[in-house]
């Protein structure tokens, strides 16, 4: 599956919808701080950290992308329920690790550290897990 990774400051009324599905199957900690999937996406617009995959015009997953001077930090890492096991997590990771090493900056991953899923996620990616 071919996923584009974009970089976004605004956003389509479709890309919109899209990313509202993609949060709707979050569970409430990968949201935190934000109250909610909306806030986490205005957010992630408004500062310029929000990266999707897009697959057939249709956004797949997204996760914020913190550039930092001292390392770039992925958080917020979400997959469409019905896309998940075909490789667009792992498209989303690859992109972020390019980005940084483009910069010269590392890649750490951002999370709640004492949720299972944050600390296999870092385990798997061999990628710090930083504090969010």
């Amino acid at each position: 599956m071919p996923v584009h990774v974009e970089t976004f400051t605004t956003a389509s009324p479709q890309d919109r919808i899209d990313l509202a599905k993609i949060y709707a199957d979050a569970p409430a900690w990968l949201l935190a701080p934000h109250a909610d999937a909306e806030h986490l996406i205005a957010t992630g617009l408004d500062h310029g950290t929000l990266i999707a995959g897009r697959f057939n015009d249709r956004l797949l997953g997204a996760a914020l992308l913190e550039r930092n001077d001292d390392c770039w930090r992925l958080s917020h890492l979400c997959v469409r329920r019905i896309t998940r096991g075909r490789g667009v997590a792992r498209r989303l990771l690859d992109e972020a690790r390019r980005l940084a090493a483009q910069a010269g900056k590392p890649l750490h991953l951002a999370g709640p550290t004492d949720q299972l899923e944050a600390q296999a996620l870092a385990a798997r990616t061999q990628l710090p897990l930083d504090a969010l």
